[in-house]
């Protein structure tokens, strides 16, 4: 059986607390050797996934900013979100009236603090090209905003640190169904850790779920669920070791 994997980063690849991915190297090892596509599906941006795709050496499309494009396949790119422009005048629109702080409104500095990223990965992470990151101050109104955004063809997304707003038709589920469309003869596994993975985890064969960071499982329920046994880069590991273990 052929084999294509969608991995989300944050949580799931990466370590929440360091961003390590040194306990996932013996699959990603075995990945590489077994040519098996690795599609990075993730809250990060291209820039970020570019640099990240160098350091574990592989080539494959990958999904950013939860679904908004497809970058890196033969026939061009495919964007299903909206410009990043629209969505920062909808923000500005509001982010007073609920207590705010975006990602565009934070310095380097500040986004490092939030997030643990060094400086140049703070950089990259906040060149936005489809969606715009938040803290809210009283995420009781959240049911609020999200019928503000509805109404300008947007939503809100919960991930692992910030919410996101993002264009209303995209997610990781219709983008990963887009590559699924290519690459239609090869089981599909997913793996994410939190609520912006859900709609990827319910389009593949073999959905994964990894314990957040504080070890515990977000609520969902998704057939055929396979749940990890650690949290972050070692539950990566040792899931696809799991699913992979009849690959010759």
């Amino acid at each position: 059986m052929a084999y294509i994997i969608f991995t989300d980063l944050d949580g799931t690849l990466l370590n929440h607390e360091d961003y390590s991915f040194d306990e996932a190297k013996e699959m990603l090892d075995f990945i590489k050797t077994k040519n098996i596509p690795l599609i990075f599906t993730t809250s990060k941006t291209k820039k970020e996934c570019e640099i990240l795709q160098e350091q574990i050496g592989i080539q494959a499309p990958f999904i950013v900013e939860n679904g908004a494009c497809i970058f890196g396949l033969e026939d061009g790119d495919i964007q299903l979100g909206l410009h990043y422009s629209d969505i920062r005048v909808f923000m500005d629109s509001i982010k007073e009236a609920f207590t705010i702080k975006a990602f565009s409104d934070m310095s380097v500095e500040s986004v490092m603090e939030y997030t643990g990223f060094d400086y140049n990965l703070a950089v990259m992470a906040k060149q936005r090209d489809f969606s715009e990151p938040f803290l809210i101050k009283d995420e009781r109104r959240l049911s609020e905003l999200e019928v503000l955004a509805e109404k300008v063809g947007m939503k809100i997304l919960k991930g692992g640190r910030f919410y996101h707003c993002v264009g209303i038709g995209q997610d990781k589920g219709k983008a990963v169904s887009k590559v699924l469309d290519i690459y239609h003869d090869r089981h599909s596994v997913g793996l994410g850790d939190n609520y912006n993975d859900i709609d990827m985890l319910k389009v593949v064969d073999t959905p994964v779920l990894i314990p957040h960071h504080q070890g515990k499982y977000i609520d969902t329920h998704i057939d055929k669920l396979y749940k990890a046994p650690h949290k972050g880069s070692l539950g990566w590991n040792e899931s696809l070791k799991e699913i992979l273990k009849n690959v010759s």
